[in-house]
């Protein structure tokens, strides 16, 4: 069963004036590994997560954008952040391409294609929901479901196998970038139902070898 899939952040002696430095941190890191500088949308949403957001853009990334700096990570950042308070939260949504199986006729292996991915990364004010930073991390990388990492409903041949092995170098690349260039003490790796996301992994990818 799909599950949702989560990378949580926790920074040393954290003060909320360091979070737009962090966001974009974190972000550079995203597009380090995804090739992907711009940021789609950028939100501030107050005191939890029921609540409308008191500042939202939707950035339109084609070759229009090119003559713009707005949408880059740094600027997106600076510009949502604008007015810092603890009981806020200020979420990025940015893409990744990703393999993805299309449906396949009976009797033929699916056909793999790179799709657009959307990943949202979070800051969090300390008093935002309740202080949920201190379960979430003060930034949160929500990925979306974790089927392209583990495909648990596919049959795959030689080929799914090796689209999913590179989804997942991937994934580890990004998490790996974050923990040595943004100065963080911890991180924590988490699925929504608990369920740990390397054991997922490593069953999957012995099913594949």
């Amino acid at each position: 069963m799909s599950d949702q899939l989560y990378l949580s952040l926790w920074f040393p002696n954290f003060r909320l004036a360091a979070l737009p430095e962090k966001l974009t941190a974190v972000l550079g890191q995203f597009a380090r590994v995804s090739g992907e500088s711009r940021v789609a949308v950028a939100s501030a949403l107050p005191l939890d997560w029921h609540e409308s957001p008191v500042f939202q853009r939707i950035f339109v990334n084609d070759d229009r954008s090119q003559d713009s700096d707005d949408s880059l990570a740094a600027n997106a950042v600076a510009e949502a952040t604008e007015q810092l308070h603890d009981d806020m939260a200020y979420e990025f949504e940015v893409k990744w391409q990703l393999w993805q199986p299309e449906a396949a006729a009976e009797g033929f292996d699916a056909t793999w294609r790179l799709e657009p991915a959307t990943v949202k990364v979070i800051g969090f004010g300390p008093e935002f929901d309740d202080g949920a930073y201190e379960q979430n991390g003060h930034i949160r990388v929500d990925f979306g479901l974790d089927t392209p990492w583990v495909q648990e409903d596919e049959d795959v041949d030689e080929t799914g196998a090796e689209r999913i092995k590179q989804n997942v170098e991937k994934l580890l690349a990004f998490v790996l970038s974050v923990e040595k260039h943004c100065g963080i003490s911890s991180r924590l790796l988490w699925t929504e139902s608990g369920e740990p996301l390397a054991e997922k992994l490593i069953a999957r990818l012995q099913r594949l070898n």
